[in-house]
């Protein structure tokens, strides 16, 4: 049931809405070339079928999965006779246009720049990321967000009552809770959402039934899986999630987004070397076990493998959300990082270097060292950094958790060193 002018289309009114950037340029007759990015469903291929009817402009769709750059050519050659003859513009509609390569891409360009076709890509992937910046600088991108679960009822809505277009010949009706799961299950797909839709009437037609209850939605659907593209952007967006969910010390955000992308098909050995990278970089000395905590659930993952390891992995999710955070080893790294590669040959002190030769006692390797153990309170005021560096501090402790110990040990150690 495709929508049959812009009033139709939900959930992008802020493209196609009464004050629409797209309805503007229709009413203006402008037709830019654009890219259409967003999640399947979410009304691509639609806005462009519009976009050429409203304009009066031929619509030719264009697969970059099926066709190869031959083909886009002589679409684009037809294009340049097309209006040439007709004074007729071409939207090429081309789908995934994220599968074409860089260099490929590069076979658009004079036939946008001369407007012999208004280029219309839908992609699902970065436009920043897979499209090349030659492209890019010649078209507008604009993105579309997954259907509100409001909007999705307000389209099932309309598909089961249309007798023309869609299921209303039937006349069934939807319990109100069937249609929110419905569109719940659909997670923004409007094509998943009317395939479930179809699928119920199917089945309560055959049942002999008059209604749509949530028991025939979880027939048709049966088991959903979560919304997860291993290797694309929804996959750094959820392990982001994660992320800064346990940053900012949140349970059960922590725990939804492990459940997302462990749901989803996620490997659980990525995912746990990230949570070993959020033990060390946003809680640190805080709360040392936390990285013993990681460990312990890499260990499981590696022995027990999914679903076995999942509650490993939950446990050590919400140990890092409560535990005590400190980006000081983050901050005190970052900072060696960048003294190194700012000043990567500095030279090392005379007393700390390694003198196994009695060449190198002679040179000097050695001369001056004085062993911990030996001295008071295990401490010496022996320079270990560069000359250069002399008495810089890299590692700051906070004021969170272990690290007020460490502050405390840090003092004792620097009055232990200037007594000397």
């Amino acid at each position: 049931m495709r929508p049959l002018d812009f009033g139709e289309v939900v959930g992008q009114d802020h493209l196609v809405g009464p004050e629409g950037v797209i309805r503007v340029f229709v009413e203006r007759r402008e037709l830019p070339s654009m890219i259409f990015w967003g999640p399947p469903g979410c009304g691509k291929t639609t806005i462009a079928r519009l976009l050429a009817e409203t304009s009066g402009a031929e619509m030719v769709t264009f697969s970059a999965v099926l066709s190869g750059v031959k083909e886009a050519r002589e679409v684009m050659a037809e294009a340049s006779r097309r209006r040439q003859l007709e004074s007729r513009r071409t939207v090429l509609f081309v789908d995934e246009i994220h599968r074409f390569n860089r260099a490929q891409q590069d076979a658009f360009l004079p036939f946008v720049e001369v407007g012999d076709i208004v280029l219309v890509g839908a992609t699902t992937e970065n436009p920043s990321f897979e499209l090349n910046r030659a492209l890019l600088s010649r078209v507008k991108v604009y993105v579309l967000e997954p259907i509100g679960e409001d909007s999705m009822i307000d389209l099932l809505d309309r598909a089961l009552g249309d007798p023309d277009r869609g299921l209303g010949a039937t006349g069934l009706v939807a319990e109100n809770e069937a249609m929110a799961l419905i569109a719940r299950l659909a997670a923004g797909d409007a094509r998943q959402a009317l395939n479930h839709l179809e699928l119920a009437v199917s089945v309560a037609v055959g049942d002999g039934g008059d209604r749509i209850d949530t028991e025939i939605v979880r027939r048709v659907a049966q088991r959903t899986v979560a919304v997860y593209d291993k290797g694309r952007d929804e996959h750094f967006n959820l392990i982001s999630a994660l992320h800064k969910s346990v940053r900012n010390s949140d349970v059960d955000a922590s725990l939804y987004w492990l459940g997302r992308m462990l749901q989803g098909g996620a490997d659980p050995r990525f995912v746990v070397r990230r949570m070993l990278r959020m033990a060390s970089e946003d809680i640190g000395m805080a709360d040392p076990k936390a990285l013993e905590q990681v460990a312990a659930a890499a260990h499981a993952v590696e022995h027990m493998g999914m679903p076995e390891c999942e509650l490993a992995l939950a446990q050590a999710a919400v140990y890092l959300a409560l535990a005590q955070k400190s980006n000081a080893i983050y901050k005190a790294y970052g900072a060696v990082k960048r003294e190194v590669a700012e000043r990567p040959g500095l030279a090392i002190p005379m007393a700390i270097r390694n003198a196994p030769t009695s060449l190198m006692k002679d040179a000097g390797y050695g001369e001056g060292y004085r062993y911990a153990h030996d001295e008071a309170g295990g401490v010496s005021d022996l320079q270990c950094l560069p000359d250069e560096l002399g008495n810089a501090t890299f590692y700051r402790p906070t004021n969170r958790g272990w690290e007020i110990r460490i502050r405390a040990r840090l003092k004792e150690i620097a009055e232990a060193k200037r007594s000397r």
